[in-house]
């Protein structure tokens, strides 16, 4: 039997290296948000995920690794469930497409604090890695906004033109608002935060459009 197909009270090696590499990646978002990224250490890692040093480097090649995956993994699920809304949405108007579709980003955003908090706050200005992954990530949300102006163009409801810098504003404005969110306390309504997105998303997009004609 090779060392993969190995067990150890019914679990498999690689189930028992999944198993520590998702505790290390909780025990990472749990300190990165409390005490901090740049002042979390990995032995700290370590201690609260229970597992030794080693194990910590035969899963990652740094603490900047894991705070990679988990700001891609909180990026990821978030464009998941927006794209489980679209699958209702197909023949739905803009207002109701762009209200839903702000209601599942925000829901899974904001399930837990900590997740804005890590994406806007502690993965900010680290290194030129991560500024490229949320790079990376801007364009990707953009791109997401853009085709849905360009939808809502279609349909009369928006002007037709280039809506590029449009949507990258619209991300800039999105994260500095889930930013103030996590930060304030008490939270501001969840509920109030989805509104305020979502009429600003709808007032970029329809900027300019013609208004109704006088009879």
């Amino acid at each position: 039997m090779t060392q993969l197909g190995r067990t150890y009270r019914g679990v498999t090696v690689d189930q028992r290296r999944a198993e520590r590499r998702e505790r290390l990646l909780l025990a990472a978002l749990a300190e990165f948000t409390s005490t901090g990224y740049r002042a979390t250490k990995i032995a700290d890692l370590c201690s609260r995920a229970g597992v030794s040093t080693r194990n910590f480097y035969e899963e990652f090649d740094g603490k900047e690794q894991v705070l990679l995956e988990l700001h891609a993994r909180i990026n990821q699920l978030a464009l998941d469930r927006v794209r489980a809304e679209l699958a209702d949405l197909a023949d739905a108007g803009a207002p109701t497409r762009i209200g839903r579709l702000v209601d599942a980003f925000v829901g899974a955003v904001t399930t837990d604090p900590r997740l804005p908090r890590l994406n806007y706050v502690e993965a900010v200005g680290v290194s030129a890695a991560l500024e490229a992954q949320h790079q990376e990530w801007v364009g990707r949300w953009a791109d997401f906004i853009e085709a849905e102006a360009g939808r809502a163009a279609e349909d009369g409801l928006a002007p037709r033109r280039d809506y590029r810098l449009t949507a990258i504003a619209v991300v800039g404005a999105v994260t500095g608002l889930l930013r103030e969110w996590q930060a304030h306390d008490p939270p501001y309504p969840v509920a109030a935060v989805a509104e305020e997105i979502k009429g600003m998303t709808l007032a970029a997009i329809t900027r300019g459009a013609p208004g109704p004609r006088a009879h």
